[in-house]
């Protein structure tokens, strides 16, 4: 049978448009559909422009400290308005970029809402295309719980647009984007607390890192509030937020940002045309090729629900562009090593097994760690410590984790993942001589263990 397409995507995202360009590069004919906008959660509504928010969260406490380097500036002013338009112009010109990687890809680019008819044809505007094969790469959308009042909370879609800063704000989430969000507007000046219904929030990492975010955040005046939760919301005669607690109490705020976990998206995408099903948690299922149990049909990134990073969506998108298309390439995706950052203030940078993790696995553990003042930071009345870890087998001397908090933690993480994924031993990091002075050198200077030996 002759098809209109070898591979048609739908979701330019960047698993998407990883898949999508690399197939066509190696040869394939390929269609992608997007209904919203070029690039994705991460390009327009998550990693992007949530960095440049960070960014021009930090500049408060830049101005601080430059008075221990001898700087006199004025008052400073921040202008949200301001951020938010140049955050905008930015999109676009990314929202650019990612039209002529396609375009220039050989990429049929179709905009507008994609809907599976049947395990080889797709419908978008009206017209009715077929593809050997259609991968299924929409992502994931944030959701808000069903309590009363729902409809006057935002979450991360809306925050990027507010036309002014709140003065105070709820957030409520304990993973990455609340915490994230908590110290964007928490740095740039509104009354901040940060509400999470567990014990502690970023589940999943280190304890130590878990709790010492928790002693900076709190340094940094952000209200933490855990094994809390919102059971309702009323909107008052003055525009300002009601908050009902799970302990009775009320808090008054001008504006409640839900970051409680993202879904799927798979709104009216047809897959009851289909023979794809969804697993127990409503992503949907997959084998190991990305194949779902419709033959034609594949999926990644957010929809499938393994680890939803955008670096590893677009690791996902390369190895199904060269499995279906230049399989001499193939290589599958590696989950393990795979390194973090959580742009928090300070940063989170991490990769590897957690302590627990690696005691829960069997190993005989050694920990390294350190707590010290950034040397940025010695000149200046800040209480800010950094702490950096190393988590080693015992019987092996290989490295296991490593994991920090401070200035430019993913930057440094970054390079000991390739560590990592390497096999490195302490001893190595011990050979290893360290770039002085930096923050970096901590981590192959870290002598004496605090659990075990």
């Amino acid at each position: 049978m002759t098809y209109d397409f070898d591979l048609f995507v739908i979701g330019a995202g960047s698993g998407g448009v990883r898949a999508a360009r690399f197939a066509a590069g190696f040869g394939a004919k390929v269609a992608v559909a997007e209904s919203r906008y070029l690039g994705g959660t991460c390009v327009n509504v998550g990693c992007v422009p949530k960095k440049l928010l960070v960014y021009g969260s930090h500049f408060a406490d830049d101005f601080e400290q430059a008075e221990g380097f001898g700087w006199t500036a004025g008052k400073a002013q921040f202008d949200w308005e301001k951020l938010i338009s140049n955050k905008n112009r930015e999109i676009e010109r990314l929202n650019g970029i990612y039209r002529k990687l396609l375009i220039n890809s050989g990429v049929t680019l179709l905009e507008g809402h994609a809907r599976l008819t049947d395990a080889h044809h797709v419908e978008i505007n009206g017209q009715r295309f077929s593809a050997e094969r259609i991968l299924i790469a929409t992502g994931g959308w944030p959701q808000i719980p069903d309590i009363p009042g729902r409809e006057h909370a935002i979450t991360s879609n809306e925050a990027f647009f507010l036309e002014q800063l709140p003065k105070r704000v709820l957030v409520v989430g304990g993973g990455y984007i609340a915490v994230e969000f908590a110290g964007i507007f928490n740095g740039l000046g509104a009354d901040t607390s940060l509400l999470y219904r567990g014990d502690l929030f970023l589940r999943g990492f280190d304890k130590s890192v878990r709790t010492h975010l928790v002693q900076e955040l709190t340094k940094r005046g952000l209200q933490l509030e855990f094994n809390t939760d919102i059971v309702q919301i009323d909107k008052q005669s003055d525009g300002s937020l009601l908050a009902t607690l799970n302990d009775g109490r009320q808090l008054e705020t001008d504006s409640i940002f839900y970051a409680t976990g993202r879904r799927p998206m798979l709104d009216n995408l047809g897959l009851e045309n289909t023979r794809v099903e969804l697993n127990e948690k409503g992503y949907i299922d997959v084998n190991d090729n990305f194949e779902t149990r419709e033959p034609s049909i594949l999926a990644l990134g957010d929809v499938i629900g393994r680890v939803q990073l955008t670096p590893v969506a677009t690791a996902e998108g390369m190895a199904v562009a060269r499995r279906l298309f230049k399989p001499e390439e193939y290589r599958p995706v590696d989950y393990r090593h795979i390194p973090t950052a959580v742009f928090s203030q300070p940063n989170i940078g991490t990769v590897g097994l957690t302590e627990e993790q690696a005691l829960e696995n069997g190993h005989n553990v050694t920990v390294f760690e350190s707590r010290f003042k950034p040397m940025k930071l010695t000149l200046t009345d800040s209480s800010e410590q950094t702490l950096m870890k190393l988590v080693v087998d015992a019987v092996t001397d290989r490295v296991l984790g490593a994991h920090m908090v401070g200035p430019d933690a993913g930057d440094i993480i970054q390079g000991l993942a390739i560590a990592l994924k390497a096999g490195a031993t302490k001893r190595l990091f011990d050979e290893t001589i360290g770039v002085h002075p930096t923050s970096a050198e901590e981590f192959v200077t870290l002598r004496t263990p605090v659990l075990g030996r």
